[in-house]
């Protein structure tokens, strides 16, 4: 942008003379607003302002132009740190020419979260970052429990790139790392489409309908098989079905009182709905649990597996098209349309094989606790207990998410 360009857009050109003016110490009320009426007194225009509150200590940076007047900027600089010792605090102003360089091309968010978060993985995946030609531009706190999550602003560097490097540094050094393009599709309305089993709940539905047909053992053997993709997932769910043959219908509502969910699942389904989100469930399990989740979370959308029924009890058989890895991406792409989200704003959660293509569709693809085919395969993985932790990878933190439960009178979890 050229000079006039700039003041056309009120910016200061290129050649113009300011001043960074940076004042730290103990945080009070006050300090913003008579560090302004300070500078207020010399005609000074506000190019740049940031400002950082650490366990009570502020650093405010503020870049203004500098005086035009003769000897001016010297009276100014005298000014400035008569007031700050008035305050106790420490002033530096340091001279220079225009404003802040612009970012560089290739814009992420990268979110850090540990638990602990330590000095040791932050200095690699920070390291790692420059070493790529990255530049962090700015570093805040997303949440501090259950887990302590960061976000850093980095330019300089084509996110897949960025994703690829990180991604392994992350997994080395035991903490998750997610990569996100920057841009306003973040802040733009979103589906998000979750599997159910080991993500959404804790359980495998299966294995609870076979706790009660004396197959839970066969049940499960097979099952982990088929989530590691040793197994074609039809052929395995026709399998263990078959194992309920003859179970009475009634135990559908036992097994529902038995769904335990995931911690933060509630709370992220809440969140995304006060955000105005469209939220849904794909499972390889069965309709006679999905729908129950549906109606008690609020979801948008709900599909699975249909357990028969004839005479007050299971067949041993399903009904209807059955949902499997394929089906589950097809599913991802009808809620899509049918919300109006473009499949670039959609979010898929899973952790099993069956899950791969649904994450691979969705513009972002979340491995929550995933078994290592999917990780690797997956935009991001989560490897916490808390399903809530999808919402740093959003850019909200967990003050605000606390904010909203508090003014709606809701216990978080």
């Amino acid at each position: 942008m050229d000079n006039a360009s700039q003041s056309a857009a009120g910016l200061p050109p290129s050649d113009t003379q300011t001043l960074l003016v940076k004042i730290f110490g103990k945080d009070r009320p006050g300090i913003t607003a008579g560090l302004f009426d300070t500078l207020a007194e010399y005609g000074l225009d506000v190019v740049d302002i940031e400002q950082v509150v650490t366990r009570g200590r502020i650093v405010l940076c503020a870049l203004v132009t500098a005086p035009t007047e003769r000897g001016a900027e010297g009276v100014l600089r005298a000014t400035v740190h008569t007031w700050a010792e008035s305050m106790r605090m420490q002033a530096e102003i340091i001279s220079g020419i225009g404003d802040n360089r612009p970012r560089g091309e290739g814009r992420s968010h990268v979110t850090v979260l540990g638990s602990p978060l330590t000095a040791e993985s932050t200095a690699a995946i920070t390291a790692l970052i420059t070493g790529i030609g990255g530049n962090i531009d700015r570093i805040f706190r997303l949440a501090k429990y259950p887990v302590t999550a960061v976000e850093f602003a980095v330019s300089g560097v084509e996110p897949a790139a960025l994703r690829s490097a990180l991604s392994v540094e992350g997994a080395a050094r035991g903490v998750d790392v997610a990569v996100v393009p920057a841009g306003l599709h973040r802040r733009a309305q979103r589906l998000v489409v979750m599997d159910v089993d080991s993500t959404v709940i804790q359980d495998e539905v299966i294995e609870l309908f076979a706790a009660h047909a004396g197959c839970e053992a066969q049940v499960a053997e097979v099952t982990a098989a088929a989530m590691r993709g040793e197994l074609d997932f039809e052929q395995s769910l026709h399998a263990r079905v078959a194992l309920l043959a003859g179970l009475d219908v009634s135990v559908a509502e036992k097994v529902r009182a038995e769904v335990r969910l995931t911690p933060g699942a509630r709370t992220l389904i809440r969140t995304l709905k006060r955000l105005g989100y469209q939220v849904g469930v794909v499972s390889g399990g069965f309709t006679q649990v999905t729908d129950d989740l549906k109606e008690r979370l609020g979801l948008d959308f709900a599909a699975a597996n249909t357990l028969e029924v004839a005479d007050g009890r299971f067949t041993g058989r399903v009904t209807g098209p059955i949902v499997d890895r394929a089906g589950k991406a097809a599913l991802l792409r009808r809620f899509a349309a049918e919300a109006g989200v473009p499949l670039s704003q959609t979010v898929a959660i899973g952790d099993g094989a069956n899950d791969l293509d649904m994450l691979n569709a969705a513009g972002l693809g979340v491995a929550f606790n995933a078994k290592p085919v999917v990780r690797e395969a997956a935009d991001t993985a989560l490897n916490v207990p808390f399903l809530d932790t999808v919402l740093y990878l959003l850019g909200i933190t967990r003050e605000e998410i606390e904010a909203a439960d508090e003014l709606d009178g809701v216990v978080t979890g």
